[in-house]
């Protein structure tokens, strides 16, 4: 039998931690926890379930940069009374934190579990608030030029993000509108090619995807990419789709999951599409055994990324949270003599 170092060329490290990026098929020994690692790696990305939310509600915000660490804030509790709470999630548990200073749902928002920018909503009525999160509270800033509900959002922190798209109640008034915010203030940049309500979108405010969503009387499949000047038009998701919950770093990769499907027949779903700069490719369905999500929020990168909330049948406020791994993502296994 061939052994370790014939295949692998070199012999089993001690390491006194886990490397923080360890290649499909490495293999230590942890000198702390006195244990034999190794990683497995994915061939195909996948679900599995997490902690629930403390509070069920749908058309909330997240924020946070992996499946690890995110923050939900506003949405809809049950009833669909607007929310102002913020949940802070380590991985394990989602933890109350401070509330925002104005409660609504449908709203935007972006950045880190300890830097993050909510924008607009429905508080009623539309909303123009801007909140900064500093990792403890939520500070109010300068509102956004044009109020409105079921926008889109990118941005890397509470200095740094994109807001776009949207509906000005009342009634149904999709927009193409696009602001950018540079930490104190936001100015209106260059337009989407299609306005409309209920994006999809992800990434950062100089490189971001707006996708899908729809208006009073259409659904579209269209993904717009954004390179901080202007937006351009490229290839379609699968199926119209809006309402749905998104992960990505920038218009080069990301994720998008559950929403409302209008093709062929209007329904909840729990598809998922990656993005890899050029195409959308369909992944490993929504795990949990409810069904599919509407108004659901979502946070991290297209390789490890989480969801939560959303409104599931019968109209109900769930508390659900599922992470995602990405394929070739490492998937750390401890070996032992049994």
């Amino acid at each position: 039998m061939a052994t370790y170092k014939e295949i692998r060329g070199t012999n089993i490290e001690v390491l006194s931690s886990d490397p923080s990026n360890p290649v499909e098929g490495q293999v230590w020994y942890n000198s702390t926890s006195s244990v034999v690692k190794g990683n497995a790696g994915t061939t195909a990305g996948a679900w599995a379930t997490g902690g629930s939310l403390n509070t069920g509600r749908r058309s909330l915000a997240g924020a946070g940069v992996s499946s690890s660490s995110a923050i939900a804030f506003g949405g809809d509790i049950q009833g669909g009374s607007p929310s102002a709470l913020c949940e802070s999630y380590n991985g394990t548990n989602w933890t109350e934190v401070g509330d925002l200073n104005q409660a609504r749902g449908q709203l935007a928002g972006d950045g880190t579990q300890t830097s993050a920018l909510a924008f607009g909503g429905w508080a009623p009525p539309n909303s123009a608030k801007t909140d900064s999160w500093n990792g403890s509270a939520w500070t109010e800033v300068n509102d956004m030029n044009t109020a409105r509900n079921w926008l889109g959002g990118a941005g890397a922190d509470n200095t740094s993000c994109l807001a776009f798209a949207g509906n000005v109640s009342p009634g149904y008034n999709p927009k193409d509108l696009t602001e950018s915010w540079n930490g104190t203030n936001w100015t209106e940049v260059g337009d989407l090619n299609q306005a409309r309500y209920g994006v999809q979108g992800f990434g950062i405010k100089g490189s971001a995807i707006c996708a899908g969503g729809l208006n009073d009387s259409s659904k579209y499949t269209n993904t717009e990419s954004w390179n901080e000047t202007s937006w351009t038009e490229v290839n379609d998701i699968s199926f119209e789709r809006a309402y749905g919950g998104t992960a990505g770093a920038d218009n080069t990769s990301g994720l998008i999951f559950g929403g409302y499907d209008y093709s062929p027949t209007d329904a909840r779903s729990n598809k998922v599409e990656l993005w890899n700069g050029t195409n959308w490719a369909e992944q490993a369905d929504l795990s949990n055994p409810a069904g599919a999500f509407i108004a659901m929020a979502g946070a991290g990168t297209a390789t490890s990324a989480i969801t939560f909330g959303g409104e599931g049948p019968s109209n109900q406020m769930k508390t659900a949270t599922q992470e995602w791994t990405g394929a070739g993502a490492p998937v750390i296994r401890t070996f032992t003599d049994s």
